[in-house]
């Protein structure tokens, strides 16, 4: 019988049984039942099953497990632990900045393909600070959405960024203090608006 292989999962050096050719997804799943990466469409093409291998994306359901010994594999369960190590922080927060800013942007709807977006920002915001929309949206390109929330997406990825990296999240007011705000600035005579309308 063949020696097992040992693969570092979420920083823990594991040894399995699955044989070498044996998808990487499936092992993560069935052998050690980690529930983050999921099953697509098996062909590498939604981004369900993503997970980091070394930091970088990697598409897990055709992957072989062979591929990653020797190599670091974090997935969606590992993520806050990878950010505190990337970051150098003493404990690892309960969950990553894009993890929170998916949740208060209330962008996963069924939640298929929250993994990989989850998995795919990180990777983009580990790489760069201040994406703009066009990097964020190329970097999510090839990544579905079932549900279509690719707006709420966006706007968490790049309240990601803020919280990451300093700035202060994007705060929206509601409706009704914007027209409230806008009535008490709008002119109180009929002087001031002849005044504005010149």
């Amino acid at each position: 019988m063949a020696d097992q292989l040992k693969i570092r999962v979420n920083e823990r050096l594991i040894e399995i049984s699955s044989a070498p050719e044996t998808p990487l997804l499936y092992v993560l799943s069935d052998e050690l039942h980690l529930q983050g990466p999921r099953f697509g469409c098996g062909l590498a093409q939604c981004g369900s099953c993503s997970v980091l291998v070394n930091g970088v994306e990697v598409r897990s359901c055709v992957t072989p497990v062979a591929a990653v010994v020797g190599k670091s594999v974090t997935t969606l369960e590992g993520l806050p632990a990878w950010y505190a190590f990337q970051r150098k922080l003493e404990q690892a927060p309960a969950l990553h900045p894009v993890q929170e800013a998916i949740i208060d942007e209330q962008a996963v709807q069924c939640g298929y393909c929250f993994n990989g977006m989850i998995i795919t920002a990180a990777a983009l915001l580990a790489k760069n600070q201040r994406p703009t929309e066009a990097q964020i949206r190329s970097a999510m390109n090839g990544h579905l959405c079932r549900c279509g929330t690719y707006p709420r997406i966006l706007k968490a990825i790049r309240r990601a960024a803020d919280k990451m990296h300093g700035a202060r999240a994007l705060e929206l007011e509601p409706a009704g203090v914007i027209a409230e705000t806008a009535m008490n600035d709008a002119p109180s005579s009929p002087e001031t608006e002849s005044e504005v309308s010149r």
